[in-house]
């Protein structure tokens, strides 16, 4: 099984790198991805616990944002991690989070719903990239609700009063310099409609003149009809699908290996990039 998307501590999950890994090939996974909202932050300590029978994509699920204000999550994998622009933007990105939390945390301070920074902070490992899920693993410390779905249900979602932009490259950028940086990049769930409003259909095509090299089309946040929409697409525009679990541990309901990127896809997309750099245990 091959799960090209998922998370740890260093940003939104709550395993750490070891416990990931220790899940996955417990779960039978044969090459796992990790990708970490902004961040590479967790690469070193994968890559030191992983054991034979598994082979290890290191990546980031860098945040985006187009021109007229829609938020796209562009997977970079098998990128040279020492490409100084893509680092720069990464760490520009993780940097106005801050700022962002703190407007949202005024907003709902103004509306009488009482979190503070420091109670968001707490949320967080050392080193992580801040997000709303702090946020709401806050409010559920409060006793504000039960679980983080039911504070993004009620509060967080894009469409909220307490929503707040934040710096981000264009899905096109962020494609541009994960090429640059000799990666591939896959559009992460881009027909997500809960999580706010999506790209247009014909936005693919901007995208893939960009260097897109696949669409992620099997996904939970997915209906039928969605999946069916994106495979059209990826075949229309000759680029390649995968499946994903998006897994964020105890964060999400989403379940290591759910959803799958069949062998032959990932054999096309590794050969895209400009290096073999997945790692295997010695």
């Amino acid at each position: 099984m091959i799960d090209l998307h998922t998370h740890t501590n260093i940003s939104d999950g709550t395993d750490t790198p070891a416990q990931l890994i220790n899940k996955a090939l417990a779960s039978g996974i044969k090459v796992l991805a990790i990708t970490d909202h902004d961040s590479i932050a967790g690469w070193d300590e994968a890559s030191a616990h992983l054991r034979p029978g598994m082979d290890l994509v290191l990546g980031s699920e860098i945040s985006c944002q187009t021109d007229d204000g829609i938020s796209v999550h562009m997977l970079g994998l098998l990128f040279d991690p020492g490409h100084k622009e893509l680092q720069d933007v990464l760490s520009q990105t993780r940097d106005n989070r801050f700022g962002r939390m703190e407007r949202i945390i005024i907003r709902m301070n103004e509306a009488g719903i009482e979190i503070t920074m420091e109670e968001v902070l707490a949320q967080l490992s050392d080193g992580a990239t801040l997000g709303r899920p702090h946020l709401a693993d806050a409010m559920v410390a409060k006793g504000l609700a039960k679980s983080r779905d039911e504070i993004f249900e009620k509060w967080l979602h894009n469409n909220s009063p307490y929503y707040v932009a934040h710096y981000s490259p264009t899905p096109e950028r962020a494609i541009a310099l994960i090429k640059e940086a000799g990666g591939v990049a896959v559009i992460a769930h881009p027909m997500a409609s809960l999580r706010g409003r999506t790209v247009s259909v014909e936005s693919f095509a901007s995208y893939v003149d960009a260097g897109l090299d696949a669409i992620e089309v099997f996904h939970r946040d997915h209906t039928a009809d969605q999946r069916n929409l994106l495979l059209g697409i990826a075949n229309d525009l000759n680029v390649l699908r995968t499946g994903s679990s998006d897994y964020h541990g105890n964060g999400k309901l989403n379940e290591l290996a759910e959803n799958t990127t069949e062998p032959e896809q990932w054999a096309a997309l590794e050969s895209r990039a400009d290096a073999r750099r997945v790692i295997s245990a010695s």
